[in-house]
């Protein structure tokens, strides 16, 4: 067998380990390839021996600060042999000096340890079936929010800046996105998006929990309903109780990592994340 061989994939093959992602159960969104190839079109890499795929993984570098790793896959049949590790060294590379986080396997923790990553807390997904609900008044579509309010609020809850990646998540065909404003000002925001199965709803960040449901129920309106998935931290107890209140179950748990200090953020408006492979 020819020695493994590494390279970034090109934008149009990031459906690769989009497609892993999906067989692994992780649930991808069906147009999150094209946003994320957005951010860094380096940061997707493939390990390849003849010319097959191997192994994927993302380092995507937000800034010259701050980068997030995840699409850590290895093939089922040729785990082992020490493909995993050369991939994730070069990922690790392609960071460079930055702070990395990433969203892991609770039962890797011990692994990502020893690259240095430290526990921050846990994301917990929620899954359920629910109903069309009656959308509540006030709320109004996400851009019509000048953008600039948007990008200043997701400053506060992400570590880095993400304005072009926010920009083709908000639009792409499919994402519906639904704001709300009080006194002049951003009060709740969230986006929601068809997934391979259902849809997941992220980001969804909010003052409080009323707020968040407000967003919540009309972005579950937009869906006609259905089966939805929320990704909530789990040191925030009113995204976990807006989740139960929906009658939503958990279904999957990550545990957010980093390498090194963050800027402090305001985890208790984090009603949803984004992604667990971007953060």
């Amino acid at each position: 067998m020819s020695e493994l061989q590494i390279r970034s994939l090109r934008p149009e093959e990031i459906s690769l380990a989009v497609d892993w992602a999906a067989a692994e159960g992780w649930n991808p969104g069906l147009s999150d390839a094209a946003c994320f190839a957005i951010p860094d079109a380096q940061g997707f890499l493939v390990g390849e021996i003849d010319g097959a795929p191997v192994a994927t993984v993302s380092c995507v570098n937000y800034d010259d600060r701050f980068a997030f790793l995840g699409f850590y896959i290895v093939r089922s049949d040729l785990r082992g042999a020490g493909h995993g590790l050369r991939i994730w060294n070069a990922a690790i590379a392609h960071a460079g000096g930055r702070v990395i986080g990433l969203d892991g396997v609770v039962a890797q923790q011990d692994n990502y340890k020893k690259s240095g990553f430290q526990l921050a807390y846990a994301n917990i997904r929620y899954g359920g079936i629910v109903a069309a609900p009656k959308p509540p008044v006030g709320v109004i579509a996400l851009d019509k929010v000048p953008f600039a309010l948007v990008e200043a609020d997701d400053a506060t809850v992400f570590p880095a800046a993400r304005a072009a990646f926010l920009r083709a998540w908000i639009n792409t065909q499919g994402h519906v996105g639904h704001a709300l404003m009080r006194d002049g000002r951003l009060a709740a925001w969230g986006v929601i998006r068809p997934c391979r199965t259902g849809c997941k709803i992220g980001p969804l960040v909010a003052d409080d929990r009323a707020a968040a449901e407000a967003i919540v129920r009309t972005l579950l309106a937009s869906a006609g309903g259905g089966e939805i998935f929320l990704d909530t931290p789990a040191v925030n107890g009113q995204a976990i109780a807006l989740a139960e209140g929906l009658g939503l179950e958990p279904v999957f748990e990550t545990a957010r990592m980093y390498t090194g200090p963050i800027p402090p953020l305001r985890i208790n408006r984090v009603f949803g994340v984004t992604s667990f492979e971007l953060g």
